[in-house]
């Protein structure tokens, strides 16, 4: 089993900062692609941005210059800094890990708890 926990939610005011943390733990042989979801209420989950083991990156639209994703793949943790928050940003956030948890094993997609980010003022 493969467990991912997020961390770093909150309430901020608009134009705040806030950075996501998500840390995958148990049977990992090795993690490909590692990203962010959010889903606002009555709206579909969308991504926010993935990010490869090299470190390449990919944005949606609406976050690009505000947000950053990272990865410490010594940690298996993968991190969102949010900055200039909006309300439109007010979410849950889901981390997302695709991982192989074992030596011959196919890759398995897992899931954080979700973690809630209200940007009000």
């Amino acid at each position: 089993q493969v467990q991912l926990v997020e961390s770093g939610g909150g309430l901020v005011q608009p134009g705040g900062s806030l950075r996501l943390s998500c840390a995958a733990s148990g049977s990992i042989f090795s993690i490909n692609v590692m990203g962010w979801y959010r889903q606002a209420p009555g709206k579909q989950r969308e991504l926010v941005a993935i990010i490869t083991p090299a470190g390449n990156t990919n944005y949606v639209d609406s976050v690009k210059g505000r947000f950053t994703i990272s990865r410490d793949n010594t940690k298996n943790t993968v991190y969102l800094q949010m900055n200039s928050l909006k309300p439109e940003d007010t979410a849950v956030y889901y981390c997302n890990a695709e991982v192989y948890p074992f030596l011959g094993a196919t890759m398995e997609d897992y899931w954080g708890q979700g973690t809630q980010v209200t940007v009000s003022s």
